[in-house]
């Protein structure tokens, strides 16, 4: 065989695996087999398991996630636990948490209890005092609506319940308002015909698209989904940000709490909290300053925290000091505060029944 030949035969060869590499694996799934394989994960006998499945669909591909089942399983497996499937679940003596709810927040707002008294005693459009309709309020949307209208409606409502709400999450996957209200300025609501994002976070189509923003939006290291379940009950990054605290605790010999909240938030931002001080007693091992820790601790709710000096370096101090590598997400320790729970419960304790949940739904797509 000559060189030519030779060069020819090496040509078709390639082609052909061109080729033939060209028909490897299964194409992509269209949307309405997405949408089948949805539906199949969701409980039997679901009322309108078709809107469901929908909804889901439209809030993955809107958000550019990739519907596969890990991603799938981990979103139903948070609207099972935060609402049994249910847009505006039922919640348990609302009326009566509601009430001690404004109580407590007038206090603070020193808001004399007799001016909360009168503003309750008004009748609403549909005949009924205000507090009679408190009476009756069962679902969080319920609640909702009496405060807007309260606040619209009540002399100076505005001036003494604004800002009261006590309704702060919402919808199937009882996500934030204020985080679908703050991420819906920077994308585009896949809906038309919205009066409002508030109003959207309770039904069931915006609860979904929001908490699905909400839980694989964002870009994380983390090994397991079981911490994105954490991070959704306590914060982006969250999970990430309580192993930096136990390697500054390790580093520095302070003890830190572990509930990933680097800075100070709100009117106290610019103060310096515990992680910061506990960093600062070590900037002389780090090589660095109050002012350039404090900027790369304000990365703390970005995936970018995790490329700083700071973060390498306390790493790298603490695990020569204890010998041994460090984890670099570990499980947030905080206690669940809200009106709404009547029990002890932990951060740990939703992620671990949302990862039992999902195992139960990754089980099942693996059938």
């Amino acid at each position: 065989m000559n060189g030519l030949s030779l060069r020819l035969l090496t040509i078709v060869a390639a082609t052909l695996v061109l080729l033939c590499s060209c028909d490897d694996g299964p194409p992509p799934p269209t949307p309405e087999q997405i949408r089948q394989q949805i539906q199949r994960l969701l409980p039997p006998n679901l009322a309108d398991g078709q809107g469901w499945a929908e909804d889901i669909y439209t809030a993955f591909d809107s958000l550019k996630i990739r519907p596969v089942a890990p991603n799938i399983c981990a979103t139903l497996a948070v609207i099972e636990q935060e609402s049994g499937f249910n847009p505006d679940p039922v919640v348990p003596g609302l009326a009566k948490i509601a009430r001690a709810e404004i109580d407590r927040r007038a206090a603070s707002h020193h808001v004399p209890l007799f001016v909360v008294r009168g503003a309750l005693g008004f009748k609403a459009s549909n005949g009924q005092t205000y507090e009679q309709r408190l009476a009756a309020v069962r679902t969080e949307q319920d609640l909702d609506q009496i405060f807007e209208d309260m606040i619209a409606s009540v002399p100076m409502g505005r001036r003494l319940l604004g800002g009261a709400n006590p309704v702060h999450t919402a919808g199937p996957m009882q996500v934030s308002i204020a985080f679908a209200e703050q991420f819906a300025k920077k994308r585009d609501y896949p809906y038309a015909n919205v009066t409002s994002i508030r109003s959207e976070v309770f039904t069931r189509r915006g609860g979904v698209y929001f908490g699905v923003a909400h839980l694989l939006g964002y870009k994380t290291n983390y090994p397991a989904l079981k911490y994105r379940f954490a991070d959704y009950n306590a914060g982006f990054y969250a999970s990430r940000n309580a192993a930096f605290q136990h390697a500054v605790s390790v580093a520095s010999g302070l003890p830190l709490s572990l509930d990933g909240d680097l800075v100070k938030y709100g009117r106290k931002k610019q103060l310096a909290g515990a992680t910061e001080l506990a960093v600062q007693s070590i900037a002389t091992s780090l090589s660095s300053t109050p002012a350039a820790i404090h900027a790369d601790l304000q990365l703390g709710d970005s995936l970018s925290f995790e490329g700083t000096d700071l973060y390498r370096d306390v790493f790298a101090l603490a695990e020569r000091k204890s010998g041994k590598a460090l984890p670099r997400e570990t499980m947030p320790n905080i206690r669940l505060d809200s009106p709404k729970i009547t029990r002890k419960l932990t951060t740990e304790w939703f992620a671990t029944r949302v990862e039992q949940r999902y195992q139960r739904c990754m089980a099942k797509a693996r059938r």
